[in-house]
């Protein structure tokens, strides 16, 4: 069984039945769902994992892409990751903030035996700018986590010092609150940003200057 099938199934049946309950600190907007500090595996998997044809979508984008360098901003459970690590030769840094989280996704890694992730664990806010002074350049970004306006323009700002004409960087979603929808306004309107596609549950950014300014709104539906 190809391994794309054994995630869609079998870590639905290592996170869903369990009634695990995690200690959860929000450092970003949180979940407007959620409320508290403490929640199960079974809710964090309904409220805040991404839709299957999404992440479907974003393997493929990775796959179809010259993309050797991935970085994922908010593991969650890991299972997104799990689908981005899927192309060879790829190496995908995924950053977490929340401790329970993180070793739930160290969890799941093992158990698939995915050896090409590696898990930054810590605030993002001190986590990634110390990533970024490698000097390597960064081929795809899934921005995932926080979820407010100031930082992830803050982020998208500093993962900007390593990408390059051919990167593509996703935004997930663009339209959950007024505050990432300006954020989008912003981030697609940026000078370096020649095209992008806005998907309503997330957006893609662009920026070879081939696409000549080119926006442009879609339904993955």
């Amino acid at each position: 069984m190809p391994i794309e099938s054994r995630i869609s199934t079998s870590a639905t049946q290592i996170v869903l039945p369990t009634r695990t309950v995690l200690p959860i600190a929000d450092l970003g907007a949180g979940s407007l769902t959620l409320k508290g500090n403490k929640r199960t595996l079974a809710d964090i998997a309904r409220t805040s994992l991404s839709p299957k044809a999404l992440v479907e979508f974003y393997s493929r984008m990775v796959q179809f892409s010259d993309a050797h360098r991935i970085v994922e901003l908010g593991s969650c459970l890991g299972i997104t990751t799990l689908y981005l690590a899927q192309k060879k030769n790829t190496q995908v840094f995924t950053f977490e903030g929340s401790p329970a989280l993180a070793n739930v996704s160290l969890t799941n890694y093992e158990y698939f035996d995915q050896k090409n992730i590696r898990l930054i664990e810590g605030n993002i806010d001190s986590t990634l700018p110390e990533f970024v002074q490698d000097p390597a350049k960064i081929n795809f970004v899934l921005m995932d986590a926080n979820h407010t306006y100031g930082p992830t323009l803050k982020y998208f700002s500093l993962l900007m010092r390593r990408l390059n004409e051919q990167s593509v960087v996703v935004v997930d979603d663009i339209h959950w609150s007024e505050q990432m929808e300006t954020a989008w306004e912003e981030l697609r309107h940026h000078p370096l940003v020649y095209g992008s596609v806005d998907l309503f549950r997330c957006g893609i950014l662009f920026f070879d200057p081939a696409l000549n300014r080119q926006h442009y709104v879609w339904s993955l539906n």
